[in-house]
């Protein structure tokens, strides 16, 4: 089975969608209004048996997903069928590479990437698993499996995780093909799961652009936000997927894109032709980031300043630092809330404020704030100190709220909103990327606050002066 001689341990790597309607038993005819999908399906297929690899890596969002560790599949194999769907006929029996995963798992730890096979949960095959086998079965029956999930780390931890698939797959002299197993977005007609947003639209035009050019920067580039008003969920998969190709040069055959359902479908296959060592695009982001960074440093006001300088102390010291002497008046005898945030590498890296003045001064509410929003804020691990030179701050200064009797009396431009029910209380800053009404701003306070869509709510507004 294993063939000796060839460079590659990549043969080859392919973006596929998972919709279960695609399966004859459970779309019933529906299946044929996405006919090319179909069509792209079993030629990718045939061409994955044609490379007839010993293992098929697939990453999926849908086996479990943790905010801070890439879950691995355990154990000797795993079973799995349609029965949500309606067609629990429609099954799968496969078997892992418990040897690659057990090389896997320990190379990710010495990069230090959470990742490994603890926390599963249910060991059952998902769909995004199981959609692209039920066609890869059709071709080719001698492989083993390694089944990987998403994770919330970062795009450049997605990347290296890929990246530790192929050193493991050349490690082992594992001949492997690589299925990136994800839907593009949800949101592209009215009519669809989510209804439409532009966001959407942009999306799939924009991944589909970058599948076909081979440009996996371009995958690092997509900001979360832009991602989450898209309702995208393959897009983490696709820079697994890209980090595995880290170093190749290769040729893209980009073979169907449709949205007939309101989701997007697409199916692109990579072939293997070489070696680019201009090709690891992790190295080229994260560099591109840092001078961004650095870039913005130098233009930072004295409210960022201040803001960066007392979350720097009180890593590297543990201890806040004095106020400095050439602050302006209006920073140490003015009041309000204050919120700070810290992005890394184009992501949310903490974001902590104050709604009403919990100090004496706005310098003071700055100082506390940006050491909470590096080291406080629940959604993130601390911030270290090797972070520190990549991190970009903004500093929003809050005016004080006042309440309205209508929506007509927001924009989501100039106000930030208060959504209260009780003691449940959501926040929403203004001129946000991607929050482009003032029903969306509403509704993401909302949520952030569990309130529930009967329960009574009072809005308030409130101005901002950021600073950067």
């Amino acid at each position: 089975m294993r063939r000796e001689g060839e460079a590659m341990s990549i043969l080859g790597a392919f973006i596929v969608p998972h919709p279960p309607l695609i399966i004859p038993d459970i779309g019933g005819g529906e299946e044929r209004k996405i006919q090319k999908t179909v069509d792209s399906y079993h030629q990718i297929a045939k061409q994955i048996a044609d490379l007839n690899p010993d293992t098929i890596v697939i990453t999926t969002p849908h086996t479990i997903l943790y905010s801070d560790y890439f879950h691995i599949s355990p154990g000797q194999g795993a079973e799995g069928n349609f029965e949500r769907f309606g067609a629990k006929q429609v099954s799968f029996s496969t078997e892992y590479d418990e040897i690659f995963v057990e090389e896997l798992e320990a190379l990710a730890e010495r990069r230090q990437i959470e990742a490994g096979t603890l926390g599963e949960k249910d060991p059952s095959l998902d769909h995004g698993t199981m959609v692209p086998l039920y066609f890869i079965n059709k071709y080719l029956k001698d492989y083993k499996l390694v089944r990987i999930g998403l994770s919330g780390l970062s795009v450049l931890d997605h990347y290296r995780l890929g990246r530790c698939i192929k050193e493991t797959a050349h490690k082992l002299n594992r001949k492997i093909v690589f299925v990136a197993s994800g839907d593009l977005s949800h949101k592209l007609k009215e009519e669809g799961p989510y209804g439409f947003a532009k966001e959407g639209v942009e999306f799939d035009e924009e991944i589909c652009q970058a599948m076909k050019k081979g440009d996996f920067l371009k995958f690092l580039t997509f900001s979360s936000d832009f991602c989450e008003a898209a309702a995208e969920c393959g897009h983490r998969s696709f820079i697994i997927m890209a980090g595995a190709l880290s170093g190749l040069k290769v040729e893209a055959n980009f073979l169907s894109y449709e949205g007939t359902f309101g989701v997007g479908y697409a199916i692109c296959a990579y072939k293997i032709i070489g070696e680019d060592d201009e090709r690891h695009f992790d190295i080229i982001f994260e560099k591109e980031q840092i001078r961004t960074a650095k870039e913005k440093q130098k233009n930072e006001d004295l409210y960022v300043k201040l803001a960066r300088l007392s979350l720097e102390t009180y890593v590297r010291t543990g201890k806040f630092p004095e106020i400095p002497d050439n602050l302006p008046e209006e920073m140490i005898k003015n009041r309000a809330g204050v919120f700070v945030s810290l992005k890394r590498h184009g992501e949310l890296r903490g974001c902590i404020g104050t709604i009403q003045p919990v100090t004496n001064s706005l310098a003071q509410e700055i100082i506390r704030n940006a050491v909470s929003a590096g080291l406080e804020d629940p959604r993130f691990p601390p911030v270290s100190e090797d972070e520190l030179i990549d991190l970009v701050y903004s500093v929003d200064v809050l005016s004080e709220p006042e309440p309205v009797s209508s929506i007509d009396e927001l924009d989501v431009k100039r106000y930030g909103i208060i959504v209260s029910s009780g003691r449940k209380k959501g926040l929403l800053l203004p001129n946000l990327d991607n929050v482009n009404t003032v029903e969306e701003q509403i509704s993401i306070a909302k949520r952030k606050a569990g309130i529930y869509k009967n329960e009574d709510i009072k809005i308030e507004r409130f101005e901002v002066v950021r600073h950067y």
